[in-house]
């Protein structure tokens, strides 16, 4: 039986985005899993080649279905928040990871004063049953570095479960939704994977009030993960470096002959990455 949540004292309207591609069974455990009491569910299709739409509507014929625009988690999430109505959003992966009964956890930080729920692994009870070694390192380095150029205190960057408030999207300043005048051109820069991460550096950089909230990550139910361990965490890599380029075009420059700290944390995520994936 699913859960219920009526939704906290000030009536906000709960939405859930959750991006998928061919997700045919992995849909029916997410859907099924869903708390009660939500406004609505926005499920975003990456041109799924099997039934995952129809499966959708079968699951829950209240769904809205939005078709992305371009390819990647990053566009997906992009054209998911374009259609919502709601004054929450809680973003949640299709493939089975991430537990939907979690939801309450999500919503109820935000009740006690947070605009940012941001899910973690590897703190407050939570944990992972699916992370490898090389992910694990990469991950670690990676939050160190963005907790060292922007102040924050994260446990998890690269984790996708997150609940805010709608009104913090404009921050965001995701890439447009339109689809690309050329039909071959590929992704645009944040379409991917490094949408966890340009979210969670912007949002700090917003100063707005950020809670962790431990959760827990299970193994995919089916089919292959499209993460990509290496060229992934370079893009991410890449994305955190433009976001600190971003956020002190005005800053002094170094003292010619000193290398600042951040470029040699810079280094060492690399040297990191590098032994983890020999190992």
């Amino acid at each position: 039986m699913r859960g219920l949540m009526t939704g906290p004292p000030s009536g906000d309207r709960i939405s859930v985005v959750i991006p998928a591609r061919n997700e045919v069974h992995n849909l029916p455990h997410v859907l099924s899993g869903l708390p009660a009491g939500l406004h609505e569910v926005i499920l975003v299709d990456g041109h799924s080649t099997d039934d995952t739409i129809g499966v959708a509507r079968r699951m829950r014929p209240d769904i809205k279905i939005v078709q992305q625009t371009r390819r990647g988690k990053g566009n997906a999430l992009a054209c998911g928040f374009a259609a919502i109505t709601g004054d929450v959003v809680v973003t949640l992966d299709a493939d089975g990871s991430a537990d939907p009964a979690e939801i309450s956890a999500f919503v109820a930080a935000l009740e006690a004063g947070a605009e940012f729920a941001k899910g973690t692994r590897f703190d407050q009870g939570g944990g992972s049953h699916d992370i490898t070694r090389l992910r694990r390192a990469g991950n670690a380095a990676l939050s160190r570095l963005v907790n060292l150029l922007f102040r924050t205190r994260y446990t998890d960057l690269c984790y996708g479960y997150n609940a805010f408030r709608v009104h913090l999207l404009p921050l965001l300043d995701l890439p447009p939704t339109e689809p690309p005048c050329d039909s071959a051109a590929g992704m645009l820069w944040g379409d991917g994977f490094e949408i966890e991460t340009l979210i969670n550096v912007r949002v700090a950089r917003a100063g707005v009030t950020i809670s962790e909230v431990g959760s827990t990550e299970r193994p995919r139910l089916h089919g292959v993960s499209n993460l990509r361990a290496l060229p992934d965490g370079i893009r991410v890599l890449r994305t955190i470096l433009a976001e600190r380029r971003r956020s002190s075009r005005a800053a002094p420059r170094a003292v010619a002959g000193r290398a600042p700290r951040e470029e040699v944390v810079i280094q060492a995520v690399r040297d990191e990455i590098a032994i983890a994936e020999t190992t």
